[in-house]
């Protein structure tokens, strides 16, 4: 079976492929694809935004695609940075560009205010059915420092007090144990299953 990741950043695609390639899906990203360009995230939560990507990648390209919207939200900054994560810092996407904002806008935080959490949506689409649609959520706090060389994105600064690390201190054996995107995709395996069968297309199983 066919499967598209609607996604260019390499982070994302090397977590997705690791949980979709033993179940039998021959994926691909974005990479693979340099002259299709992402889905503009026009949506107001990450639900919405993972839609848009997903159901309009596999309605153009009439394979299965998965697409996410995940991001970081601080309850103390009224949920930033929330669905604007992958361009808190700026219109290009710039991680440092993100963490430094972020940084700044707890300086003299409380540890309470520094509170966090990532959040992960998940969307499967197939052209003309309804879409699979699973979530994940991890808590941790936002530290001062940098933290780590492994993940991407708020990987160095998120802490989780439970590991004692950062997400960027973990490997991503770790990682894949317990981060939000983890949680999301070991949802969206475990009903993966039924959806198909649910779907009643015996075609599916023969691409």
């Amino acid at each position: 079976m066919k499967l598209i990741i609607a996604s260019h950043n390499k982070g994302k695609i090397t977590e997705f492929t690791n949980y979709l390639t033993p179940l039998g899906f021959e994926v691909s990203s974005l990479l693979d694809y340099p002259q299709i360009q992402e889905v503009e995230e026009i949506g107001q939560t990450f639900e919405e935004n993972a839609r848009l990507k997903a159901e309009t990648m596999a309605e153009a390209m009439q394979v299965f695609t998965l697409a996410d919207d995940s991001g970081l939200v601080v309850p103390s900054l009224n949920g930033e940075p929330g669905i604007y994560s992958a361009r808190y810092g700026g219109e290009e996407k710039d991680d440092t560009a993100n963490n430094e904002k972020l940084l700044k806008n707890l300086v003299n935080k409380s540890r309470q205010q520094r509170q966090a959490y990532f959040v992960s949506c998940l969307v499967l689409a197939y052209p003309g059915v309804p879409s699979l649609v699973a979530h994940g959520q991890i808590k941790g706090e936002i530290i001062t420092e940098y933290r780590g060389k492994n993940g991407f994105g708020y990987d160095p600064i998120f802490y989780v007090e439970e590991k004692g690390q950062t997400l960027a201190e973990m490997t991503l054996e770790e990682k894949n144990q317990g981060s939000h995107r983890a949680l999301a995709l070991d949802n969206l395996i475990k009903n993966i299953p039924v959806w198909l069968e649910e779907l009643g297309n015996e075609s599916f199983s023969n691409e």
